[in-house]
C-alpha cells in the first residue's frame, strides 16, 4: 500500500530528540529537498528535574514570504512553545493543528534550567514528494 497526498507520493515518519544538554537547540526534524512537511503532532516529555522547554519552528531563509526578506534575510524562528515550566515527568502533546513545512523548515526543541535536562520529545509528520521541474 502507497501514501498519496494531495496526489503525490507521500510518507508518514517519526522523527525525536533527546535533549541532554542545558540550552543546546536540538534539530528534531528538517524538511528535506524536493517535499512538503505536514507536522501533525509533537509530544515532549520532562524526565529529569525542573526545566522550561521551548519548541521552535526555524522557517529557511528561502522560505520567507518576499515582503518580509529584508526584514529576516536569514530566516526566521518562530515560538510554537516559549518556555513551557516542567517537572519531573510533565508532558504536553501539540496536535490540534498542522504546520506544513517547506525544504529546509526546522522543528527544534530547546531545555533550560534542569542541569542536566533530560526531555525528549517525538513529532509525527506527513512527507509529501514534490516533484522538481
Amino acid at each position: 500500500m502507497s501514501l498519496v497526498s494531495q496526489g503525490k507520493p507521500a510518507r508518514r515518519k517519526s522523527f525525536w530528540a533527546d535533549v541532554k544538554v542545558d540550552g543546546t537547540v536540538y534539530d528534531m526534524y528538517t524538511c528535506p529537498a524536493n517535499c512538503t512537511a505536514e507536522v501533525d503532532m509533537i509530544h515532549v516529555v520532562n524526565a529529569n528535574g525542573n526545566t522550561s522547554v521551548f519548541v521552535y519552528w526555524d522557517i529557511a531563509a528561502a522560505n520567507v514570504p518576499p515582503a518580509l526578506q529584508a526584514t529576516y534575510p536569514t530566516g526566521y524562528t518562530s515560538n510554537l512553545v516559549g518556555g513551557k515550566n516542567m517537572s519531573v515527568g510533565d508532558f504536553f502533546t501539540l496536535a490540534d493543528a498542522t504546520l506544513v513545512l517547506q525544504p529546509g523548515d526546522k522543528i527544534q526543541v530547546k531545555s533550560s534550567g534542569a542541569n542536566p535536562p533530560h526531555v525528549d520529545a517525538v513529532c509525527s509528520v506527513t512527507e509529501t514528494f514534490v516533484p522538481v521541474g
